[in-house]
């Protein structure tokens, strides 16, 4: 079997370092096995964070010095790397860059070519000697990312001018068509084109949905909206990226991925993990996981000081998720950032949710919900709550806040610019608290705004 032999650089306060050597047993369905060892170097650097924090953990440097580590739970990949890969749509860009057919390379040569500009804070590069390379493009090549992005949805070659264009795959996990962008402050954003699939607007009823569950008071990165030949595209803020000057951090009230490029401020990275991470699974056995999985890897991988917070918004999270039908609430659609101000990791801010309209009275969910399985329903939701939030009470109002806001949808996407149109065709996705709680719960949750 093939082997391939990376090395792997995390992003510190002065910029990359080589964090150790990846071995790739490559088979013929993909890579079969791996391996990976911490520089030496790397171990002693203060800064240094792990790559992993389930299969790479750091919590003993000294027993990781000079061992050949393996993934848990015999997977052939450590999810913090495969984090870094690039996702099913950064393949295809890699693919039609490369003029070669579908899943033909290497996994080694995805990695590679992903670029220095993926998510997180790690690269992955051929040799120690490599340089690494840029994945960005100006906000003002929009327009050109969109042409491009068609051509290869749709299988066509691109032209030489639109070859380099796209850099890397930067999202955290999907096949819609994007591209990673700079504005002119030097703000790193995720652009999300059009799909020719799509039988709404997507771009708006993300961004829409987005800025509702800023109002539901849950983490939200900055988003806007962008209308390109008279089409939108969602531009969605990079929050595994923070700008910073001086060895002083930002006091704990400040969120990260709103910091600015103020004169001297220098850009740098959070390291991200997905919830696939978290759980050590893969793809196939996350359809067996649910939201109080998630809750109890919070408890077991974030820092003390934001354990209570963060499963209080999970919680709220897959409320509003059970509220606007999303679900494509998959584990890498869950995600995790390592805070360098208490060195350890927190919950992202959220992103991916789009309603998805439909007229079938019981919906269902990716994730389990609660006793009732996947049945995305608010009594289903409660039934887990003490994985998240012990006391009843206290979770009865994290729906009644959600709901306060959600059952004033139709205004509020007014107010963001939607259409009358759009809201039509989401108004099946985006359900009525009498659709989703029994009367006795409808009565707990309506009691104080009655």
């Amino acid at each position: 079997m093939p082997i391939d032999q990376l090395f792997v650089f995390a992003h510190l306060q002065d910029g990359f370092a080589p964090a150790g050597r990846l071995t790739l047993t490559q088979g013929g369905r993909g890579v079969e096995a791996s391996t990976f060892a911490y520089g030496l170097r790397y171990l002693g650097r203060p800064h240094g964070f792990e790559l992993d924090p389930v299969s790479l953990s750091l919590d003993n440097r000294e027993a990781a010095r000079g061992v050949e580590l393996r993934p848990i739970n015999n997977l052939p990949e450590f999810g913090g790397i495969r984090d870094a890969a690039p996702d099913a749509w950064g393949r295809r860009v890699i693919e039609a860059r490369r003029r070669v057919p579908a899943n033909s390379l290497s996994e080694a040569t995805y990695l590679f070519d992903a670029g220095s500009d993926r998510v997180g804070a790690l690269d992955v590069r051929p040799s120690l000697e490599d340089g690494g390379r840029a994945g960005t493009s100006p906000v003002q090549n929009l327009g050109y990312l969109m042409e491009a992005a068609e051509r290869i949805e749709t299988g066509d070659p691109l032209p030489a001018r639109l070859t380099d264009l796209f850099g890397s795959g930067p999202g955290a996990g999907g096949a819609r068509p994007k591209a990673a962008v700079r504005d002119d402050a030097g703000l790193l954003w995720l652009a999300k084109f059009p799909s020719r699939s799509d039988t709404f607007d997507v771009a708006t009823a993300e961004y829409a949905t987005l800025r509702l569950a800023a109002l539901c008071g849950m983490s939200v990165p900055a988003v806007r909206l962008v209308d390109i030949g008279g089409r939108s595209v969602l531009l969605i803020r990079r929050f595994d990226r923070y700008w910073h000057e001086g060895p002083a951090l930002p006091p704990a009230e400040v969120a990260l991925h709103e910091t600015l490029p103020d004169a001297g401020a220098q850009e740098r990275r959070l390291p991200f993990v997905s919830g696939l991470t978290l759980l050590a699974c893969d793809e196939f056995d996350s359809r067996y996981k649910g939201y109080a999985d998630l809750g109890h890897a919070v408890r077991r991988h974030v820092h003390p000081s934001h354990i209570r917070a963060n499963n209080n918004e999970l919680f709220a999270r897959m409320v509003f998720n059970i509220f606007v039908s999303n679900d494509d609430d998959h584990l890498r659609n869950h995600g995790f950032v390592r805070d360098p101000r208490v060195e350890g990791w927190r919950l992202s801010p959220l992103y991916d949710v789009v309603p998805r309209p439909g007229v079938a009275h019981e919906r269902f969910l990716h994730l389990e919900v609660g006793a009732q399985g996947k049945l995305a329903t608010l009594d289903n939701a409660m039934t887990g709550h003490a994985a998240f939030i012990p006391d009843r009470p206290d979770a009865v109002a994290v729906v009644r806040r959600v709901w306060g806001e959600l059952r004033q949808w139709r205004a509020h996407f007014e107010s963001f610019g939607v259409s009358g149109r759009l809201i039509d065709a989401l108004t099946p996705g985006i359900r009525d608290l009498d659709d989703i709680a029994s009367p006795a719960l409808q009565a707990e949750v309506r009691r104080p705004l009655a």
